[in-house]
């Protein structure tokens, strides 16, 4: 009986944690999807650009800056394009800061 339920639980260990990564990747495309829709969203409003993250926060286009599910900070790897005529370094995108691989083998520095 025992050994029964010690099998049924190395059966079932693996797959809750793999149930529990996917949920935070899937948390993580959201908040990467939402972060990158409301840069958008500023730069055509604004005609400019947020100069940093908590810009987007500051004219209430979030309430606060997601965290990254993997590492529950909120470790953004922000790019920066050079403004011409402000001559200010402008986000142009925002990626995950999470060094490691994904569930279907891509870095997560790429998504």
């Amino acid at each position: 009986m025992i050994s029964l339920i010690l099998i049924l639980v190395s059966i079932a260990v693996p797959l809750y944690n793999r149930a529990i990564q996917r949920a935070r990747e899937a948390v993580l495309r959201q908040n990467l999807f939402t972060l990158r829709q409301v840069i958008s969203q500023y730069t055509l409003d604004k005609q400019r650009a947020p100069l940093s993250l908590d810009d987007l926060v500051k004219a209430h286009y979030l309430r606060h800056i997601p965290v990254n599910p993997l590492s529950n900070q909120e470790d953004w790897l922000v790019e920066e394009e050079e403004d011409p005529i402000q001559q200010e370094r402008e986000i142009s995108d925002v990626r995950c800061g999470f060094n490691g691989t994904s569930s279907d083998g891509t870095p997560y520095e790429s998504w």
